[in-house]
């Protein structure tokens, strides 16, 4: 019981820290600076990342579904649509988003919570700036903007690991691949992968900064919200992945 207590205690903190963010706003040059930092730490700090996982997994993908489909009836057309569907409903917002909760989420808490700890942010609200709009918004902003991107960037990184696999085991020759991607893709499928690239965006900033902001003690402490920061975003970005899923498709 004390553990439900303190969820719905921690949940609403969340909430009132959410709504504390968006009140208070400063100059707007400031808020482009801050915006600008973290979308580079957030969008061009994960294309290597991004790249390397997303490669090897539309490779593996591919030779999987080659291993499965073994009647001669079946074209290997197949194997493109499968592996392409698969990578823009799937693989590249969800396998990405987890991937980035781990490096982004971690990375937003153990800031945050160093600046806590360090005694920096009740500097900044001596001096009268909101902290909660300072230190969330640039970053909620910057996910929500560059998470799409890396999840776009990753689709098409899975497309040409799967091609280059296919290939190179001879499963599918990249004009089959193709063929069966065109033959199976519906432009809503785009929409919904996108949809879910904001929302599991916004699931890791706010969730990471939460964990950050409210740090109690010292390094250890620290490195204890981080790790909850990247656990409880995996956590919500998988629920959050089966409602989108039950609830638009």
């Amino acid at each position: 019981m004390s553990l439900v207590i303190k969820g719905f205690e921690d949940f609403g903190r969340y909430l009132l820290l959410l709504r504390r963010s968006f009140v208070g706003l400063l100059r707007f040059r400031l808020y482009w600076q801050l915006w600008t930092h973290e979308s580079i730490q957030i969008g061009r700090d994960s294309l290597f990342l991004v790249a390397i996982i997303s490669f090897f997994v539309g490779a593996v993908t591919t030779v999987q579904t080659a291993y499965q489909i073994v009647s001669p009836f079946i074209p290997k057309s197949t194997i493109g649509a499968i592996v392409s569907t698969s990578a823009i409903l799937e693989l590249a917002p969800t396998i990405t988003s987890l991937v980035l909760a781990g490096r982004i989420g971690s990375n937003i808490a153990s800031q945050i919570g160093s600046m806590r700890v360090s005694e920096q942010i009740d500097a900044l609200e001596v001096m009268g700036i909101n902290s909660a709009t300072y230190l969330l918004l640039p970053r909620l902003f910057g996910a929500l903007v560059f998470f799409p991107v890396l999840v776009i960037y990753a689709c098409f990184i899975v497309h040409i690991g799967g091609i280059v696999a296919g290939a190179f085991t001879g499963a599918v020759n990249p004009t089959q691949f193709a063929m069966g991607a065109r033959s199976f893709f519906e432009g809503f499928q785009v929409t919904f992968m996108l949809i879910k690239a904001v929302t599991f965006g916004f699931i890791i900033s706010t969730v990471s900064a939460y964990q950050g902001y409210y740090v109690k003690g010292g390094a250890l402490e620290v490195g204890a919200a981080s790790t909850r920061a990247v656990v409880i975003s995996c956590l919500m970005i998988l629920v959050a992945d089966y409602v989108l899923a039950q609830l638009l498709l």
